[in-house]
């Protein structure tokens, strides 16, 4: 067997405000697996490296993905546990290559287009104004369930938005989610969630910065609004570690990034372990191109959720791949007429091996 790989910079359609500040690049790796015998069959993964909030982020990167190259061409495993993002990668590769090259990487109904994804609208942080006009379209093109990020700017008008929503839907019509990305500090946390449950708000994603277990599971404790972790479950490995987390915190919710919490096997290990304590969970996309996406959606539409999912749409990026993803309202789909349309591109790629 043979890898390549092929670094690959995203550009956004338009700049996106995070709590970390306002993005308009984001770096990604695609990865090439094959057989020697026949290079013209290959499969596709993406390892969807975040700057700034993958732990594995750093000037040494890099030199893992040689690892990895150099370790398959030679038949020996390579250690992957802290390098979330390239287990996520290397998962896809090697189940799109298994399957013949052909981008399925978990069939399901999903996938043969019998089945659908109900996923959640997502606000992205801006102006006051911005954040109006953006919900105005969510709520224009069907979506009963709205994900407000919050932390860039004024709490007062962030909150106001969260009420101009509930003045014109009731919680049974329009569903509201937070995500504050760890940008509340326990000073003031419990004052913001006892306005948003007032407000009937869902949940509450990462409330305050990660790595402070012993506030978080007191706030899980007091909190009046339902709290889903997030950043708080990357860099958890093993088992072990796993199950501690969840039973000392024990949220009401987890947010699954697969890029983030061990690739699709990790995914499949916190989804066990929540269902058996029972917490919630949902999967959320983490600004991967249409590669990693399809990948994300496909896992997801096997496991059939109940809950909307946190799943992009792929129109982020002004040089996305095309995808076999269809969004109808809030509802994403796999296309079975035209499943393979984004995989002509890889070949032109600067693959390196």
């Amino acid at each position: 067997m043979r890898l390549a790989i092929c670094p690959y910079m995203l550009k956004f359609r338009q700049p996106a405000g995070t709590s970390r500040g306002v993005l308009t690049e984001k770096p990604t790796y695609l990865l090439k697996l094959w057989d020697e015998r026949d290079p013209e069959v290959f499969g596709i993964g993406e390892a969807a490296v975040f700057p700034g909030l993958s732990p594995e982020a750093d000037h040494r990167y890099e030199y893992k993905l040689i690892e990895l190259l150099a370790n398959i061409a030679i038949g020996r495993p390579t250690d992957l546990s802290r390098h979330s993002s390239i287990q996520f990668g290397l998962e896809q590769a090697l189940r799109d290559f298994s399957s013949g090259g052909k981008g399925m990487y978990f069939p399901s109904e999903f996938t043969e287009g019998k089945s659908e994804i109900t996923i959640n609208g997502l606000i992205w942080m801006g102006s006051e104004e911005e954040m109006q006009q953006r919900l105005e379209e969510k709520i224009a093109a069907g979506f009963k369930c709205i994900k407000i990020k919050v932390g860039a700017i004024d709490w007062n008008k962030e909150l106001g938005l969260v009420k101009y929503i509930r003045r014109r839907y009731s919680a049974d019509e329009v569903t509201i989610r937070v995500d504050a990305n760890g940008g509340f500090s326990m000073e003031t946390v419990l004052p913001k969630l006892r306005q948003l449950e007032e407000l009937g708000v869902h949940s509450i994603e990462q409330p305050i910065p990660a790595g402070n277990p012993d506030l978080m599971r007191f706030l899980c404790e007091v909190s009046p609004l339902p709290i889903a972790l997030d950043e708080e479950l990357i860099g958890v490995c093993g088992e072990e570690a796993k199950r501690y987390l969840l039973d000392y915190i024990h949220p009401a919710y987890i947010i699954l990034k697969p890029a983030l919490c061990g690739g699709f096997s990790g995914a499949e290990e916190w989804i066990k372990l929540a269902q058996e304590r029972g917490i919630g969970w949902w999967v959320t996309s983490a600004l991967e191109s249409n590669v990693g996406l399809n990948a994300i959606a496909q896992f997801t539409g096997q496991l059939n959720p109940s809950l909307p999912q946190g799943l992009g749409t792929g129109g982020l990026f002004v040089n996305n791949f095309t995808s076999p993803l269809v969004l109808e309202g809030e509802h994403l789909r796999y296309s079975t007429e035209n499943p393979l349309s984004y995989r002509e591109q890889f070949k032109s790629l600067d693959w390196k091996d």
